[in-house]
């Protein structure tokens, strides 16, 4: 079988029904097997492939969204080299264009004769599928769109040459796997070890949503293009009081980046021990990685810091050059301060050590940045635009007046109670 053949695209996550669609194109004629089993395995075939059209929002010719989607996401060496780069030199071209020419047999195939040979007239299901445009369990509709749009692209390839050219393009465009397709990731931590794994349903938010800071935007900005043009870059600590857009930014930052190869991965606290491995897993890709941290603290009890601190700056391993770490917090040193540490104690011989030890976490972040909550005139100014973008139809001294009232109840003066606020007034408008 020719997909035994390949030697670079092997070892497919979703990879038995390929092995099984191209068994049955070797052996449908072949009377030692039985016909009707080979039915049975047809049929089988087909129900997978409408499942991947449910699971993955695919439409038109399901075969070649299949074959597409397995080239998209399998990360070998040649397809990694091509992520964000493009054409690579070097004879794993060859290797590359070897299996390629095995992947357009299977896209070319006329599924006809078999389909006439063992009676399935059903075949005809994923020839052209139409999508009953539900929200794909496994991507975005953004993500999903571009494999069904290269599945059609790779039917204007007349040689395996142009396919080839076609997929390194896309490589170079949208990278591969997980990471060339998602831009958010969380870590699991299971009896399989360390993963990655992308985040599905994401803030789809802009750095032009959040009102006013735009001082804390421009440094936060600055640092991140230095970071994506390979320029010397700063971890960044982002922190001030609640609800001022500090998480906002960063997500912002990483939908503003996408497409230059900025990915983010969220870490929680009790993952810290998970963060080499992490790293191990993302040095070596051609993405640029923020390894973000929301709302970071800890109390004095907490010795998390202290291994976070040799992750960021301190270890024997140097840090990566594709990996920054952002992060949150309300305060400005991350770990709790009290007064008990600058007094003289019988228990501390060295009370400035401890001091010190404490304060050495925030040092390990070049980059500081303060969100402070804002005013009532800069609140009543975030109001407004907010109401002006979603076209709340309310005078404005009567918006005011309405906001000056919610705030006193709900969490003060912040970017976030004022969005709360507008969302308030957009769903009484809708109830109405």
């Amino acid at each position: 079988m020719r997909e035994q053949e390949l030697i670079v695209y092997r070892e497919f996550e979703d990879g038995q029904l390929l092995y099984d669609m191209t068994w049955l194109m070797e052996h449908y004629q072949d009377e030692y097997y039985n016909q009707d089993d080979m039915a049975a395995l047809l049929y089988e075939c087909i129900h997978k492939l409408l499942e991947l059209a449910g699971n993955y929002g695919f439409h038109g010719n399901l075969w070649h969204c299949y074959l597409a989607n397995l080239l998209v996401n399998n990360e070998n060496s040649y397809s990694k080299a091509c992520e964000i780069r493009g054409a690579v030199p070097g004879t794993i071209n060859k290797a590359a264009l070897h299996d390629i020419r095995i992947f357009k047999e299977f896209y070319d195939y006329d599924f006809e004769p078999m389909a006439k040979h063992l009676g399935v007239s059903e075949l005809e299901l994923i020839r052209d599928y139409e999508t009953n445009q539900q929200e794909s369990k496994v991507y975005n509709t953004r993500i999903c769109a571009r494999i069904c749009e290269l599945a059609e692209r790779f039917n204007s390839d007349d040689t395996a040459e142009q396919m080839k050219d076609t997929l390194t393009q896309f490589y170079k465009e949208y990278g591969v796997g997980k990471f060339g397709l998602h831009k958010s990731f969380r870590i699991v931590h299971d009896e399989e070890g360390v993963r990655i794994e992308p985040i599905l349903n994401i803030a789809h938010v802009k750095l032009a949503d959040l009102v006013g800071y735009e001082i804390a935007k421009k440094k936060l900005v600055d640092n991140t293009e230095a970071f994506v043009c390979g320029r010397k870059a700063n971890n960044c600590l982002l922190y001030g009081d609640a609800g001022t857009g500090k998480s906002s930014s960063i997500k912002g930052i990483v939908n503003e980046y996408y497409d230059r190869g900025l990915r983010i991965i969220e870490v929680y606290k009790h993952q810290f021990q998970d963060l080499n491995e992490v790293i191990s897993q993302i040095k070596h890709r051609n993405y640029k990685f923020i390894i973000y941290m929301d709302d970071l603290s800890f109390e004095d009890f907490e010795i998390e810091y202290k291994y976070l601190k040799a992750v960021i700056e301190g270890g024997l391993e140097k840090k990566p050059e594709n990996v920054l770490i952002y992060a949150t917090s309300n305060r400005r040193h991350l770990v709790r301060e009290r007064f008990s540490d600058k007094e003289d104690r019988v228990d501390d011989l060295h009370k400035g050590d401890t001091v010190q030890e404490k304060l050495s976490l925030v040092a390990r972040f070049g980059v500081t940045i303060y969100f402070g909550a804002p005013d009532r005139k800069e609140f009543q100014n975030i109001v407004k635009v907010l109401a002006e973008r979603y076209q709340v139809q309310i005078p404005e001294e009567k918006l005011l007046a309405e906001a000056n009232k919610w705030e006193i109840s709900h969490g003060g003066l912040s970017g976030r109670t004022a969005q709360q606020f507008v969302d308030y007034l957009l769903g009484a408008e809708a109830e109405s």
